[in-house]
This record gives C-alpha cells, sequence and structure tokens, in this order.
C-alpha cells in the first residue's frame, strides 16, 4: 500500500502497487511479512502533519514476519525466525546522546515507514540490529501492537516519573493507552482514564480502570502522574490540573495541536512538570516485550486485509476501533 501525496484518509490516498521485491544488503533482514499494526503516526504521515524526507513510501511500523533472507554481515538472526520491527531503524551510535543510552534523541535517527518502505506489504526490510525477537506466548496479531503502541507507551510511562503505587491518568484511549492501562494494573496502580467516546470508556473500565469519564474535572481524587495519549494540545491543561503538587505529565504523541497558553500560577507553580516523549530505544522494545509478556498484556485488536488499510486508518481516525486495528498480509 503505496503513499504518493498527502490527503485526509477518507480520500484514500494509500494505492495497491506491485514494487521488486526487495533485497537486503548489508547488515539487513528481509521479512516476509505476516501482519502490520495501524498507528496514528501513520494518518499523521498520510496526512500531511508530518513530512517524511521523500516519496512515495511505504508506511507501517508494526511489523511482525519471518526472516526469509539474511544480507552480508547478518549474526544475530536465522532464517525461520519469527521477529518484529518497530519506529526506529537506525542511530550513529556514536553522538552524545547514542552514548549516554538515550539513542531516540540522536539527530542521525531513521525510522520505519519514513525514511524507508515500512510494513503495509508483503515484505519488509530492516537493520538486524533494530529487529526484535518476540515472545512466543503471542500470537502475530496480538503482538503487533506492542511494536509502537506498547513501546511508546511504555516510554511515556517511564517519563511521567509515576511514582510506587501512585495514582495515573490516562488522557485519550486509543491503541496505546490501553496497553498501559494494563501495565499500570499489573504494576499496582490505580488508573483514571479521561475519553470522550463512551466505547472507549466502557473497554476502559472493563480493563479495570478505577474511574472513566469524559470531564477531567471529575476525577476523584489528585494524580501524581498523567499521561496524555490524545494528539489535541487543548488536553494538556486538564491534566495538569488534574495532578496533585510535583506531579508530571508525559506527552505521548509524535504531533500535538497548539498547547493553549498556560498560567503560571494555576497549572505549574506546585512544581508541576510536562516532559515530552520522542520514540524510543532499543532497550525499552526489549523491556517492554519482557515485561508484556509476563504481566499477560494482551491488546485488543481488529483485523483488517493489507488492501483495506485506507479503512482501517480512518476507521482509528473516528474512533471506531477499540484497541488497535492490524493489517494481515500473509502467514
Amino acid at each position: 500500500m503505496l503513499f504518493h501525496q498527502s490527503a485526509p484518509i477518507e480520500q484514500s490516498p494509500l494505492a495497491w502497487s506491485e514494487l521488486p521485491d526487495p533485497s537486503p544488503g548489508p547488515g539487513q533482514v528481509r521479512l516476509a511479512v505476516r501482519c502490520c499494526a495501524v498507528c496514528r503516526t501513520d494518518l499523521h504521515l498520510i496526512e500531511g502533519d508530518i513530512h517524511p524526507p521523500a516519496l512515495p513510501i511505504v508506511p507501517g511500523h508494526q511489523i511482525v514476519g519471518v526472516v526469509d533472507a539474511l544480507g552480508p554481515a547478518c549474526q544475530r538472526l536465522q532464517p525461520g525466525m519469527r521477529v518484529g520491527v518497530a519506529w526506529l531503524r537506525h542511530v550513529c551510535g556514536s553522538c552524545r546522546f547514542c552514548a549516554a543510552g538515550r539513542e531516540n534523541l540522536c539527530p542521525a535517527s531513521q525510522y520505519t515507514g519514513f525514511h524507508a518502505n515500512g510494513g503495509f506489504a508483503q515484505y519488509a526490510l530492516a537493520p538486524e540490529d533494530f529487529t526484535y525477537e518476540l515472545p512466543a506466548s503471542y500470537d502475530d496479531v496480538s503482538v503487533a501492537p506492542l511494536l509502537c503502541a506498547g513501546i511508546i507507551g511504555y516510554r511515556a510511562l517511564k517519563r511521567c516519573n509515576l511514582p510506587p503505587g501512585g495514582r495515573l491518568g490516562i488522557f485519550g484511549f486509543g491503541s496505546s493507552a490501553h496497553i498501559v492501562l494494563q501495565l499500570a494494573i499489573h504494576r499496582g496502580h490505580q488508573v483514571y482514564v479521561v475519553s470522550r467516546g463512551e466505547n472507549h470508556q466502557r473497554l476502559a473500565r472493563q480493563m479495570g480502570a478505577a474511574w472513566c469519564g469524559a470531564d477531567a474535572s471529575q476525577i476523584p481524587a489528585p494524580l501524581e502522574s498523567a499521561i496524555v495519549f490524545a494528539p489535541s494540545g487543548a488536553v494538556v491543561p486538564a491534566a495538569l490540573a488534574a495532578l496533585d503538587s510535583g506531579g508530571t505529565v508525559a506527552l505521548a504523541g509524535i504531533h500535538m495541536t497548539p498547547i493553549p497558553s498556560l498560567d503560571y500560577d494555576r497549572y505549574l507553580y506546585r512544581e508541576r512538570d510536562i516532559h515530552g516523549v520522542m520514540a524510543n530505544t532499543r532497550a525499552d522494545a526489549r523491556e517492554l516485550l519482557t515485561e508484556a509478556a509476563a504481566a499477560h498484556v494482551r491488546p485488543h485488536t481488529l483485523s483488517y486485509p493489507l488492501r483495506d488499510a485506507n479503512r482501517a486508518l480512518a476507521d482509528m481516525k473516528a474512533g471506531r476501533i477499540d484497541g488497535t486495528g492490524v493489517l494481515a498480509v500473509g502467514s
């Protein structure tokens, strides 16, 4: 499913296309793709909120597949292994951020389905060093959402500085949020979910949220931490207002509409912090996959054929998916 030009997803800008089978270069593996989850980042790309360096491009960065070819110098993976590929696909390895274990901030970082073709296809290439072995306890469709929704949610959970036993607020309840809810409850936290969608509120309650509603001012207890998953800057003041003194809000989206002017005394003075989240490290991915399997995290999924990628993304945009949409490619 090839993307040529920005347009609203309702206009079906992804086109079914035939491309030559890719050949892996040095240090690369080729995957026979089984499935690829859809992500709001794909929607931001297609609708022009973020801009890839070149078009056309094959989107998709939550890829599950089987290694079917190795490029020169590959050492860890073997043909036939089931693996996953996430958003981050390259860093320089030598800058001050890489040296400090913060490779997600590398100025030379590159991304799957943005700098190089992604997983909305039958085959995909990926650097071996950015390809992950997957827990055997997950089937292909269930594990796909962990590869971005899970990883970014996990990093946002780190960035929100949630203390042991602390109360966590989740603003927006899509793919990433429903995974974080499961992780936080497994860790022993109470979770409060703010979402306008009644179907999302119902799902959050079913999954164990302590409170769900559309109005953050009705949250029954002050929050130690909050994560804003909704791509709306207008949500941020409400998240800050729901915090106790010393609390932190993490902003988990790759793109967000402008944040309104913040009254310092009301929202920030009592040492409330705002932390952005950018991409992920490989350590985040490995840690999340391990913890999700141990916690028996089970993403809610809705499967679509690859040719229906436009419909899957439109359903996500309209809030018609509870959990994560996953494109079934092959088996």
